[in-house]
């Protein structure tokens, strides 16, 4: 396989960006184009729900490079460029300035905010400039009401907890989720939330919202739930989980369903690679398509691709990575994980003294083989962390039957 002349990325996250300095890295010497929707130079999405929100970082303090580097490096990045369409036969990536023909194209354009149909106006999560809107509201507000039950919910809950406002964290299923974990650390998650004075209401269908500004309280909403009752809060955020942004590519041949279907190696069609939020990779753990919405995940799909593109090699199979810090306590997972199989606690290690540095745990999910297939450290030693993460399995055996 002879290396693409002109690479064009799509999408200037973490993602995209990595694919381009991965391809330098491997000694790709073509032309390297990154095209992103937003102002910015690409930037660490995580630190938007932690320290941007906090108010602990300002946002040069979360960027990756700056333009010096960038050019330094012969990467072409244009800011404020949107994809509009996609010819797949010609190669030809449109934009709302122009057409840009490749010989090889990365799609790393993520996902959206999903709307709640009753808060289509309410604040959300996804870009600096939303972090930025969403901490000056944060400051000046005494009520928060968060709608969403995952990892960002419980991250944005932390925050407002910090700020010392009231906070009702607000969801439906009665579980508290945690990324590809789903609903397996929802007691410990649950209790963390109360110590931390958040109310929970977890099997709560909110149907409704109106203004109810007062003079102390302008921006005051009242909140209606399916059993009659009412909440007003200062503030709203709705964290109901993202859409992958694959609208730009509804009249291309490329398979759609929930991201872009690609093979194991991240190929959705020849010249054609999608790494990230919004990629579905083919996993022979699973047997499935499946997108892993986690930096860690993007990173190491991006350095596949690009080795792939610059030299026709094969990485090795991503095993998701994703971490948290809610209230204080960090919480790492690294690899899969069977909703229907409870966690269950590791021994801790024989080597550290029983002080505060060993007070947290590690969990293990175990397939029915009893084969460790995924880890969680909470608050957990680093070095207990990393020897349960040595021991989880990554061979390609099913952890459930294909379909």
């Amino acid at each position: 396989m002879s290396a693409p002349a002109r690479v064009v990325i799509v999408g200037a996250s973490i993602g995209g960006l990595t694919v381009a300095e991965s391809l330098r890295d491997e000694g790709f010497d073509g032309e390297i184009t990154l095209l992103g929707d937003e102002p910015h130079l690409p930037y660490t999405r995580p630190p938007l729900s932690k320290q941007i929100l906090a108010g602990e970082w300002q946002p040069d303090q979360a960027a990756i490079r700056t333009a010096a580097e960038l050019d330094e490096l012969g990467i072409r990045v244009l800011t404020g460029r949107r994809a509009t369409g996609l010819d797949v036969g010609a190669r030809t990536l449109h934009t709302g300035d122009g057409p840009i023909d490749f010989d090889e194209l990365v799609i790393a354009t993520g996902t959206e905010p999903r709307r709640h149909p009753a808060l289509a106006e309410a604040s959300t999560l996804r870009t600096m400039d939303d972090a930025l809107r969403l901490r000056e509201r944060m400051e000046a507000a005494r009520r928060v009401a968060v709608i969403g039950s995952g990892i960002l919910g419980s991250e944005i809950a932390s925050a407002a907890r910090k700020r010392d406002a009231e906070v009702l964290l607000v969801g439906r299923s009665g579980a508290l989720g945690f990324g590809g974990v789903g609903t397996l650390l929802s007691e410990e998650l649950v209790r963390l939330h109360e110590a931390h004075g958040v109310e929970l209401s977890l099997r709560a269908e909110l149907v409704a919202a109106r203004p109810a500004g007062t003079s102390t309280a302008p921006d005051a909403t009242e909140l209606g739930f399916a059993d009659g009752t009412t909440r007003t809060v200062d503030l709203v955020v709705t964290m109901i989980g993202g859409t992958p942004c694959t609208d730009w590519l509804a009249s291309s041949t490329l398979e759609l369903a929930d991201g872009i279907a690609c093979d194991r190696l991240g190929i959705a069609a020849p010249g054609i690679s999608a790494v990230g939020d919004v990629a579905a990779w083919f996993d022979p753990i699973t047997g499935r398509h499946r997108r892993v919405e986690h930096q860690s995940n993007a990173i190491e799909q991006a350095i596949a691709v690009a080795g792939r593109l610059a030299h026709g090699a094969e990485g090795a199979q991503p095993v998701p990575l994703f971490w948290s810090e809610i209230h204080g306590t960090r919480i790492h997972a690294y690899g899969w994980f069977d909703p229907e199989r409870p966690l269950a606690e590791l021994p801790k290690s024989a080597e550290l003294p029983n002080t505060a540095e060993s007070v947290g745990t590690v969990f293990g999910s175990h397939d029915g083989a009893g084969e460790l297939r995924g880890v969680v450290g909470w608050n957990a030693p680093p070095r207990d962390f990393r020897t349960a993460r040595a021991a989880v399995v990554t061979s390609a055996h099913p952890l459930v039957a294909h379909s």
